[in-house]
């Protein structure tokens, strides 16, 4: 059985949820999905500067937790860059 999941503390919501290219109309893009904690979790890191660990204890979660959001996070934003995708943050339920 795996363990419960800890509620992870976000720090900002943001009012804009959804990027896309210019020029192109959003129904002929495919979509990346976003997590909340993930859009967290690179602002933490990137934008404000933070180590793993202090930002793994802003978010209330584990290091390697942290590690795993974090990459899961940069690979969906370079996928959307790279391919030409919409970027939709969501929240998860």
């Amino acid at each position: 059985m795996a363990r419960p999941r800890l509620c992870r503390r976000i720090g900002f919501n943001p009012n804009i949820t959804y990027f896309k290219p210019q020029g192109i109309p959003l129904r002929e893009l495919k979509e990346t999905l976003l997590e909340i904690d993930e859009f967290e979790a690179i602002r933490l890191k990137d934008l404000e500067g933070l180590e793993q660990e202090g930002c793994a204890k802003k978010m209330n979660i584990s290091q390697p937790t942290f590690h795993r959001i974090l990459l899961s996070a940069r690979k969906k934003i370079t996928d959307a860059i790279i391919n030409g995708k919409a970027i939709k943050i969501i929240k998860k339920n």
